[in-house]
């Protein structure tokens, strides 16, 4: 996770505080594009189940994420552009099978 996270995306991690550490997942800063700076929070529940219909949403550089996605070996799936005219749109996976949808700014 960390790697996709980190790595891929090219979200920093943030340290947790200690007791919320304990319980395991990590948090990483989502770079604001025309406001500011986000978290993720991510964590696993037992028995876990991706989310593969619910997705977060992510204002980036489309073009710039989807060619280090691809890059990194993860598929890309460009979103209809009917669907939201003028908003370029694409989803992916986390490597544990969350969808995650990022939209151009």
């Amino acid at each position: 996770m960390r790697s996709f996270y980190t790595g891929v995306l090219g979200w920093a991690e943030l340290p947790k505080p200690p007791l919320l550490a304990a319980r395991g997942g990590c948090w990483f800063t989502v770079p604001g594009v025309g406001g500011p700076d986000g978290e993720l929070h991510v964590g696993v529940e037992e028995p876990f189940h991706p989310a593969r219909k619910a997705h977060p949403a992510f204002i980036v550089d489309v073009d710039a994420l989807a060619s280090a996605v691809t890059a990194a070996g993860h598929e890309v799936h460009w979103a209809d552009p009917a669907e939201i005219p003028g908003r370029r749109r694409f989803h992916t996976t986390d490597p544990v099978g969350n969808r995650l949808k990022f939209l151009g700014g």
